[in-house]
């Protein structure tokens, strides 16, 4: 399973990506909004640079010819770019024609496993449920992942299952277990994952010990 993070901050990436678990980057407008001082795609260079890994940017237009114009420039910023959209009539139609032209497509804001075989069928490259929000709407977010891993698998769909909205380290683990072959994750809930109460006490108790043995006079040696 690759992890991606979901974030446009440049700091969290270079982080995650000096610790070696970095496979790529989500980002969203909302994600965009909280940076400052620095362009779209400026950001999303620097990304791709940083991450070394897909990254997926979002187109907004909603009009077809728009939304192709929109994405063919988007997808010319790095040869890095995942095209984004959203799944609805116009974007189905716009992911038929650009993933026929060879440009990567992350088919977002899919809730139904239904949604994530029309995208796959468009030609998305990636397809994006989005867990917590399915949670948050009564249903069960990791259904959906698993009911679209399974219809890929069996029928031999290209597109990858690209778990996404994972608001803590056991929705990873549930991911995971349920065959996604990518989840994207927020730096706090990487944190998370990485910490832990009992490896935290070990490094101490470690380095205790190791200071204690350091500072004990050294022991003669008895004679051969």
């Amino acid at each position: 399973m690759r992890l991606f993070l979901d974030t446009a901050n440049i700091d969290e990436i270079r982080h995650a990506a000096r610790m070696g678990i970095l496979a790529g980057v989500t980002t969203n407008p909302t994600l965009m909004a909280k940076e400052s001082g620095i362009s779209y795609r400026e950001r999303v260079v620097e990304i791709c640079e940083a991450a070394k890994g897909p990254v997926s940017a979002e187109c907004v237009s909603r009009e077809l010819d728009a939304l192709l114009a929109e994405a063919r420039d988007v997808a010319r910023w790095h040869t890095n770019v995942v095209v984004k959209i959203p799944i609805d009539e116009v974007g189905l139609e716009a992911t038929s024609i650009l993933s026929a032209e060879g440009i990567p497509i992350n088919m977002t804001l899919i809730f139904s496993a239904n949604q994530a075989l029309l995208a796959a069928t468009a030609g998305a490259a990636y397809v994006s449920p989005f867990v917590g929000r399915i949670d948050d709407a009564g249903q069960d977010g990791m259904e959906v992942v698993r009911e679209s891993v399974e219809i890929f698998d069996r029928y031999h769909l290209p597109a990858q299952v690209l778990a996404a909205s994972l608001r803590h380290p056991r929705h990873v683990i549930a991911a995971a277990r349920a065959g996604a072959p990518i989840a994207t994750i927020p730096y706090a809930v990487l944190t998370l994952m990485l910490k832990h109460p009992l490896t935290d006490a070990g490094i101490e108790r470690f380095a205790a010990d190791a200071r204690r043995y350091e500072n004990e006079p050294a022991r003669e040696q008895a004679p051969s």
